[in-house]
C-alpha cells in the first residue's frame, strides 16, 4: 500500500477542531456542549449583506476575475482609508478567506527550507500553511505571566540566520488577544529593515480593540512599505465566516505578480461571497458599535469569571475575542478531551481548544487553553460554571 506524503504526515491537526468528533459524540448522548473552542461569531450578519445575496439578479453565476471584482477592491480602499491605510485598488487581491491570503503570501515569498519567525502562541494554521509551502516556523515564545508581550529584540536576533526570510505577526492577536504597542511594532520594523525581511501581518481583528491604545498597522510603519504583506478577512468583523472572502494587500508589485499566478491557478475567489462583502461596506455605524459593545461586555464576563475560579488565571485580552487561560490541570489536551468524553454536569459540558496546538515549542501551553467569547453572556456564565465543576471533578487536577 502506498504511503502518504511527508507533508501530509507533518501537517498538524487543528487544535480548534481536532476534538470535534468527541463533541459530536457527546451531543449524540444528549449532552449540551458549550462551544468555547472556535471563533465563530454568533452575532447577526449585516442585513445589507443578506439582502444583497437574496436580491442577486444574475442569470449566470460566473467566474469572477482572479484578483477579485474591481468594484469591490475600489470600495475597499475607502474602508482602509478610515484606518489611515492608503491604498490603490491594484494593491488589493481578493482571496478565498484570510487563510488563502496567508498561504499565497508564503508560496509567493518563500522557498522550501526558508524560515519565518513567529511569536507564539500563534494561530495554529500558520504552521499548516508553512508546511504546505515547505517553509519552517521558528518561534519566539511569549508568556502568560508577561501578558504575552513581545520579548526583547535579542530573542528575535538569536533566531535570524541565512534562511530567515520573514516575520509573521497577528495584531490584535489570535489566540491571546494581545495588541502590539507602538514600541513593539517599531521593534519589528527595525528588524525587518535591518535584515531585509518580509513582514506578514494578519490584522483581521482591527475592529475589536478594547483599550485606549492605538491600532498600529504594519502599513503604518515607515521605510518598509515594500516588505509588508497585509492579511485581511471579512469573516470576523461582519460575522461572515462562511462566505470565504479575504484579502492579500501589498504595495510590492513583484509580490502581487507572483501571487496572481496562484490566484489564476485557483481561478477565482467566491462570486457570491464578494457580492455580500461589497454590500457589507455600506453597513451603518450603529451595527459596528453594537457588535463592539457586545464583545466588550462578553470580555468582561469571561475574564472576570475565569479569574474567580480557583487556580485559573487569564490576562486581560486587549483585542480580538479570545483569551489564553492557565488551568490547574496536568495536561490541557487530556482535560479538554475528558470534558467531552467523560464529564457532564446537569447534562452540559464545555469544548475548549488546548493551547499546546498554538505553540511549536515542545510541552509549551500544556496547562493552557484558548477560549473564545463568541457566545452570548448567559451562555458564557453557564459555561464558566460548568468549567468550574469540571475542574473540581478532573482526576488530573494539580494545585
Amino acid at each position: 500500500m502506498p504511503t502518504i506524503s511527508i507533508r501530509g504526515t507533518e501537517m498538524p491537526a487543528s487544535p480548534i477542531r481536532k476534538l470535534a468528533p468527541l463533541a459530536d459524540a457527546a451531543k449524540q448522548r444528549g449532552v449540551h456542549v458549550f462551544h468555547l473552542n472556535i471563533g465563530q461569531p454568533d452575532l447577526p450578519t449585516p442585513q445589507v449583506a443578506l439582502d444583497a445575496i437574496r436580491n442577486i439578479d444574475r442569470t449566470v453565476l460566473e467566474y469572477s476575475p482572479s484578483q477579485g471584482f474591481r468594484s469591490y477592491r475600489e470600495k475597499l480602499t475607502g474602508y482602509y482609508e478610515k484606518y489611515n491605510i492608503h491604498l490603490k485598488a491594484d494593491d488589493i487581491i481578493v482571496t478565498s478567506g484570510g487563510s488563502e491570503a496567508v498561504l499565497f503570501a508564503f508560496l509567493a515569498c518563500l522557498n522550501p527550507g526558508d524560515e519565518i519567525i513567529v511569536p507564539e502562541p500563534a494561530y495554529a494554521n500558520y504552521m499548516a500553511f508553512a508546511i504546505s509551502a515547505g517553509a519552517r516556523i521558528r518561534s519566539v515564545t511569549t508568556t502568560i505571566d508577561e501578558g504575552f508581550a513581545l520579548p526583547k529584540v535579542e530573542k528575535f536576533e538569536e533566531l535570524i540566520n541565512e534562511r530567515t526570510r520573514a516575520i509573521l505577526i497577528c495584531n490584535p492577536n489570535n489566540p491571546t488577544g494581545y495588541l502590539y504597542t507602538r514600541r513593539e511594532m517599531n521593534q519589528i520594523r527595525d528588524l525587518v529593515k535591518k535584515y531585509d525581511l518580509f513582514l506578514f501581518s494578519d490584522e483581521v481583528y482591527r475592529e475589536f480593540i478594547y483599550t485606549g491604545s492605538a491600532y498600529i498597522s504594519a502599513c503604518h510603519l515607515e521605510g518598509i512599505e515594500q516588505n509588508v504583506v497585509l492579511i485581511d478577512s471579512v469573516s470576523k468583523r461582519y460575522s461572515e465566516c462562511g462566505i470565504r472572502i479575504g484579502a492579500l494587500i501589498t504595495k510590492n508589485e513583484e509580490i502581487r505578480r507572483a501571487v496572481m499566478k496562484f490566484c489564476q491557478a485557483r481561478l477565482s475567489p467566491p462570486l457570491i461571497g464578494q457580492i455580500a462583502a461589497e454590500a457589507s461596506l455600506d453597513v451603518e455605524g450603529e451595527y459596528m458599535r453594537d457588535v463592539y459593545d457586545e464583545y466588550v461586555e462578553r470580555r468582561k464576563c469571561l475574564i472576570d469569571g475565569l479569574n474567580r475560579i480557583l487556580g485559573v488565571y487569564s490576562p486581560i485580552p486587549m483585542g480580538a475575542f479570545y483569551t489564553v487561560a492557565r488551568l490547574p490541570v496536568d495536561d490541557s489536551d487530556k482535560f479538554c478531551a475528558w470534558c467531552l468524553s467523560d464529564f457532564q454536569y446537569e447534562g452540559q459540558t464545555v469544548f475548549m481548544a488546548p493551547a499546546s496546538g498554538f505553540y511549536t515549542t515542545p510541552d509549551a501551553g500544556r496547562n493552557e487553553v484558548r477560549i473564545s467569547y463568541t457566545l452570548k453572556k448567559d451562555d458564557l456564565m453557564r459555561a464558566l460554571f460548568i468549567l468550574q465543576k469540571a475542574l473540581e471533578a478532573y482526576p488530573g487536577r494539580v494545585e
